[in-house]
């Protein structure tokens, strides 16, 4: 479908890729990997035709559609977030136009006979027929479908999309694309903006719905869901495995270990050659196998071991100084914007040592409280900070807060005080910014290099409470798995804001979640975590019967239901069920009818008969608004579902 043939890359004459060649086929599932800097943003933007390689051929299909989400975009606010995604299907309302402006046509003329007339007929007929074949009548449900997906709600549709952040101005961008459903999807970190629900959601539409993917992402369990081809970028080369991460990262070993193995018997066999010809390379009597052996050694064919990146980040954390035995303490915490409730009555304690993870959708509270923490803004109730404690803090945009103008190395030297200012050399070489790479300028950086060098910052004096809100955004794997190892290290307590469920597994012990206004606290991992929240979705009334804790205290879960609730719950639910399917009979009556309305104006007589259009229009939007309701309901019935 797409093929990549002999493609170089050079950047002031050191080559990023050299003589690549590969094919993109027919509902691939790509995961493009590889470290920071390597090449993975820049691939994909050869392939979207953004960026010119210095020599090799991109070759695609005249009519092959190609969608790419970059990793940052610059984002227009002169819509509502549903009036943008609506943008998605701009090629439908253009046909309806063009139809539109043939069916006026047809009215105002009565040449019938004519062949010109019979031609606009049938350009009619083939239009109309192409715009139920692109699926017009349920484009409304799709994008709704789509939104919620990925975490909007339905009282968000309305609202401009200047009211966003950047983060969820990307996930409207990411509905447009996927709602587009091109030939090939191009994704550049997907899941940096998006919650461990919304991923979920992600991994199912890529799965089951979408054409051909290739995809960039630092969230494994992401990709092992996603993917089933592995193409690795590492020093200019493609190592390409048919099979998703987990099981390409084993292949890859045991590849590297048979090579390893056959180049050492090699070895051993070119030495015992080399030994015997140079023992009896001046006796006539052995001249014969002599002359044999040099022969042998010259028609060898050299096994070789691909060369591997092994430049490797050095991360620890300086020893934390002690603190006190609570270094947070909350007592009653809340915090509104106006009339909009972020969350109330957070009241917990955060021990000394202690590793918890913040999780929750996104614009639930998470990085909120954390501002909370970090005295940014102001909030209601008490929140307490220990005796001594001393916090360091990685904000989740602090990779574009650094001045792009300024060399990595200078941007260190900005921070660093004291004995360490001798050392900056040394600190950037471990984080892989030795030598040239350190007289780079940061708005040449890729995000993860940007990243790290945030990273840095951080390092640069000792604390015991580390704050990290989106650490791993940008991050490779081998990076975050550095990250991971280091914090799991360091002997001071830590807060992690994160969707990636891969790194915050083995990481923390105790899970705070955000919603409804409230965060709850589970005692346990992530996945611990989320195999309860499944649970509570599958078997909501079943649950055990023991008080569920909350931050509130031990108030009964919100999901406990009394008896007559129950009922009445049920009772919805049967009614909702009803309405959808009259909903559906209305929608499948209106599309017969239009169809034998169309099969007659598809003939002479029916294309002359002004009625049949009138009803054809009216038919058309009465079908439009009951896929509307069949669509809202079907969304009620959902949420209520859960």
């Amino acid at each position: 479908m797409i093929s990549i043939e002999g493609l170089t890359v050079e950047f002031g004459g050191t080559p990023l890729f050299n003589d690549i060649t590969y094919v993109i086929n027919k509902k691939d599932r790509i995961a493009l990997v590889g470290k920071n800097g390597a090449g993975k943003t820049t691939m994909l933007k050869i392939i979207a035709g953004l960026q010119q390689p210095s020599s090799g051929t991109v070759n695609l299909p005249k009519d092959l559609t190609v969608g790419y989400l970059p990793q940052q975009m610059q984002l227009r606010d002169e819509r509502t977030v549903i009036e943008e995604a609506e943008q998605a299907f701009s090629h439908l309302f253009e046909l309806e136009a063009r139809i539109d402006r043939m069916n006026a046509e047809l009215l105002e003329r009565t040449d019938y006979e004519s062949e010109s007339y019979q031609e606009l007929i049938e350009r009619v007929s083939s239009a109309t027929e192409q715009l139920h074949m692109m699926g017009s009548a349920n484009y409304r449900a799709e994008i709704e479908k789509t939104l919620m997906g990925l975490g909007f709600l339905r009282s968000d549709f309305d609202r401009p999309t200047s009211e966003f952040s950047g983060g969820w101005r990307m996930r409207i961008e990411l509905a447009k694309l996927l709602l587009q459903q091109p030939d090939v999807l191009l994704l550049d970190e997907p899941t940096n903006h998006l919650d461990i629900e919304s991923i979920q959601w992600l991994e199912s539409f890529l799965s089951t719905r979408a054409n051909a993917v290739m995809l960039v992402s630092h969230d494994r369990a992401f990709i092992d869901a996603v993917t089933t081809r592995t193409i690795e970028i590492s020093l200019g080369r493609i190592y390409d495995y048919k099979v998703n991460y987990s099981r390409y990262v084993q292949l890859r070993a045991e590849r590297l270990e048979q090579q390893k193995r056959a180049y050492e018997n090699q070895q051993k066999q070119i030495q015992d050659t080399e030994a015997f010809i140079e023992r009896f390379r001046y006796k006539a009597t052995k001249s014969v196998q002599v002359q044999s052996r040099i022969k042998q050694l010259d028609k060898l064919e050299r096994v070789e071991i691909d060369e591997v990146d092994n430049s490797r980040l050095n991360l620890k954390f300086p020893p934390a100084p002690r603190s006190g035995d609570y270094p947070l303490i909350f007592d009653n915490v809340g915090k509104r914007y106006g009339d909009h409730l972020v969350f109330d009555g957070v009241d917990f304690s955060i021990k000394r040592g202690d590793k918890v993870a913040f999780v929750g959708k996104n614009g639930e509270g998470k990085s909120t409280l954390v501002k909370c923490i970090m005295n940014e803004i102001p909030y209601t109730g008490t929140l307490k900070t220990g005796h001594l404690v001393k916090i360091g803090y990685f904000a989740q945009n602090q990779a574009q807060l650094l001045d792009g103008e300024v060399t990595v190395f200078d941007t260190i030297d900005r921070v660093a005080v004291g004995d360490i200012r001798t050392k900056i050399r040394d600190i950037l070489g471990a984080f892989m910014f030795g030598g040239e790479a350190s007289d780079k300028k940061v708005k040449v950086l890729s995000g993860g290099e940007k990243t790290r060098l945030a990273m840095i910052r951080l390092l640069l004096e000792p604390v015991n409470l580390l704050i990290l809100d989106e650490p791993t955004n940008h991050l490779d794997m081998r990076t975050k798995d550095v990250l991971k190892q280091a914090i799991k290290d360091f002997d001071g307590t830590v807060i992690v804001v994160s969707h990636d469920r891969e790194f915050l597994d083995g990481l923390v012990t105790k899970v705070y979640e955000f919603g409804g206004g409230r965060v709850r606290e589970h005692l346990g991992g992530i996945y611990d975590f989320l195999q309860r929240k499944k649970m509570d979705t599958l078997q909501e009334l079943e649950r055990a019967k023991e008080p569920v804790k909350t931050v509130e205290g031990n108030a009964p879960s919100e999901n406990r239901l009394s008896y007559e609730e129950q009922k009445e719950r049920q009772r919805q639910l049967r009614r909702l069920e009803r309405a959808v399917a009259e909903s559906e009979k209305k929608v499948e009556r209106l599309e017969t009818e239009m169809k034998q309305l169309e099969e007659r104006l598809a003939t002479v007589e029916g294309a002359s008969d002004a009625a049949l259009y009138e009803t054809h229009d009216r038919l058309k939007k009465e079908l439009a608004r009951t896929m509307d309701e069949w669509a809202a309901l079907s969304m009620e019935w959902e949420e209520k579902n859960k």
